[in-house]
């Protein structure tokens, strides 16, 4: 099977259009080696693609036919991606959010005066 039709069967990607795109981009590797999005992959190989700044590495335990359900994603691939990958995108989240909430808009003028007030603090002796 071809390694775009895979990584989009197996619910890695949304469609396949997608999975080509990165394949251009040189994101995605079969074995070690970059891949198109035409190559051939088979059980036992290990298909390494960045996506939403996580490196994943997968290894193919078996072709499906078609595009499967994400219940049965398990069956047709073994997923070896590092957990501290994930705790390195959480705090990412974790730190976009650090001053302000997500959804507030714009800094308002009290919030811009609190920043400079803030940098003015420091005393020097």
């Amino acid at each position: 099977m071809r390694v775009d039709k895979f990584l989009w069967c197996v619910r890695y990607y949304k469609t396949r259009n997608m999975v080509t795109e990165a394949c251009k981009k040189n994101q995605i590797t079969v074995n070690g080696q970059v891949a198109k999005a035409s190559k051939e992959v088979f059980p036992s190989d290990k298909v390494t693609f960045r996506r939403d700044q996580i490196t994943y590495i997968i290894s193919v335990l078996d072709i499906p036919e078609s595009r499967v359900g994400a219940k049965l994603v398990d069956i047709y691939r073994k997923d070896e991606t590092p957990q501290e990958s994930f705790e390195h995108l959480e705090l990412l989240k974790l730190s976009k959010e650090h001053y302000r909430k997500t959804g507030t808009g714009r800094p308002t003028k009290k919030d811009r005066r609190d920043i400079e007030d803030f940098g003015t603090d420091v005393k020097t002796d």
